[in-house]
């Protein structure tokens, strides 16, 4: 056995507090939380916190067949300079989509040497693959993904009601998870051109297609039994039927992300396609009562969506021709916490979002804490110092962000993987310690 690892910090993020504390690691695992040592191996200075490395569940890396949009290797650096050690990688926009056990094995060669940080991979549901799902689920994915309207890909078809209802009952047998991708295509329009103009756009995906959607998930759900998590949760008012099916107790989950916590409707440029996604941002006051889900507890996680594209597809002034699609793997942390902090909520109090949440959605147990027996994965934390976000500064393949030019608060200096570094702010991401996590048993 080696030579044990410390590191430091005043500030240490463990059971839910931060408190002064001394991280001891062995061979990529935490042995020991003791106190405070200013003589430990790495001592972070005082203006640093010490945080469990982040876990993403709701990532875009589009290998193989769309490298040009990220690619496991820019979207994994970018995943370690955000603070993030863990993300679950979704079954589109990769081609082939992960809908069967021999896509899942083409998706993991293609990541093969190229990783950052550790990846956890979601299958996909579809019309041609019901009646197969646990041959996936046996293959390693931690759960299965579907649309409710059209993706936008034409080989990943959304399911009807009643296929919906198929889906749950099948993975009930095994306890097996859906996802949901949850708009109702009864309420959308607008294909085509739209114009420059946000609110042209957003009016085409309105609230109301997320609420019909979510209704139908919880009635499918509290029917067959099965767990659901909604994905992206854009509609704060949809949030009253989630509270009401969780307590009723349909086993029903849902995230949110930084963009509909962060950005505001009314303040999209003209012609901005960075901004673009679907379920679109919308306004302020639906931005409070987002925010009133994550204190409350409604929400169960904040990760990125991170779906990014190529600039040229990103740069159609026309919100109804450019892609949907919002790159914030890099920036989820530092923007939920600059606007957390701009409402007198405590980074403490965000972090099981980012952390825990997440990784007990996936399934990942015993990731995003800071205790013996995890992995080493920490992330040195400057929650005080700001930075303008550059674009073109970020580890992604395509410098689009529709934070590009923001002041945010809260800087990622350093991330350890295992207790070993894989980023340090201003130098490049070269190390690629990452491994798949295709069993769900989280090993140092």
């Amino acid at each position: 056995m080696g030579m044990s690892t410390r590191i430091a910090a005043r500030r240490t993020f463990v059971d839910g507090r931060f408190t002064p504390a001394t991280v001891v690691i062995d061979e990529g695992q935490i042995t020991a939380v003791t106190v405070f040592d200013p003589m430990a191996d790495r001592v972070l200075p005082d203006d640093a916190v010490l945080l469990p490395g982040l876990v993403d569940s709701h990532v875009h890396l589009d290998e193989p067949g769309r490298t040009e949009w990220e690619g496991f290797a820019t979207g994994t650096a970018a995943a370690a300079a955000g603070g993030v050690t863990t993300v679950v990688d979704m079954p589109l926009n990769s081609s082939p989509v992960t809908t069967t056990p021999e896509a899942l094995d083409a998706k993991r060669a293609a990541a093969a040497g190229k990783l950052a940080v550790d990846v956890a991979y979601w299958g996909g549901a579809v019309p041609d693959n019901l009646g197969s799902l646990r041959a996936l689920a046996d293959a390693g994915v931690v759960g299965v993904k579907c649309f409710l309207s059209p993706s936008g890909i034409d080989e990943f078809g959304h399911l009807d009601a009643n296929q919906l209802e198929a889906c749950l009952a099948e993975l009930a047998v095994f306890d097996g998870l859906l996802i949901v991708h949850a708009e109702d295509p009864a309420h959308l329009h607008g294909d085509g051109p739209l114009g420059p103009r946000y609110a042209d756009f957003e009016a085409t995906r309105p609230p109301q297609s997320e609420r019909a959607a979510i209704r139908r998930v919880v009635e499918a759900a509290r029917r067959t039994g099965a767990r659901a998590h909604i994905v992206h949760v854009s509609d704060g008012e949809a949030l009253d039927d989630v509270r009401a099916a969780k307590a009723e107790g349909v086993r029903l989950t849902v995230e949110t992300c930084p963009h509909y916590l962060t950005l505001d409707a009314a303040e999209v440029p003209d012609g901005a396609a960075a901004f673009k996604c679907c379920p679109p941002i919308r306004g302020a006051a639906n931005r409070d009562l987002l925010w009133a889900g994550v204190v409350d507890g409604t929400i169960d996680a904040i990760v990125s969506d991170h779906s990014p594209a190529t600039v040229e597809l990103k740069s159609n002034p026309d919100f109804g021709l450019a892609w949907g699609g919002i790159a914030g793997l890099q920036t989820g942390l530092s923007s939920v916490h600059t606007a957390g902090r701009g409402r007198g909520i405590r980074l403490e109090d965000l972090l099981p979002l980012l952390t825990t949440g997440p990784a007990r959605l996936a399934g990942l147990v015993g990731l995003g804490v800071i205790a013996p027996g995890a992995p080493a994965h920490l992330v040195a934390f400057a929650p005080d110092e700001e930075f303008v976000v550059d674009a073109t500064a970020l580890e992604y393949r395509n410098p689009v962000s529709p934070w590009h030019g923001q002041t945010l608060t809260g800087v990622v200096r350093e991330t350890w993987l295992r207790g070993e570094s894989v980023f340090r702010r201003g130098e490049p991401v070269t190390l690629r310690a990452g491994r798949e996590l295709v069993n769900t048993v989280v090993e140092a």
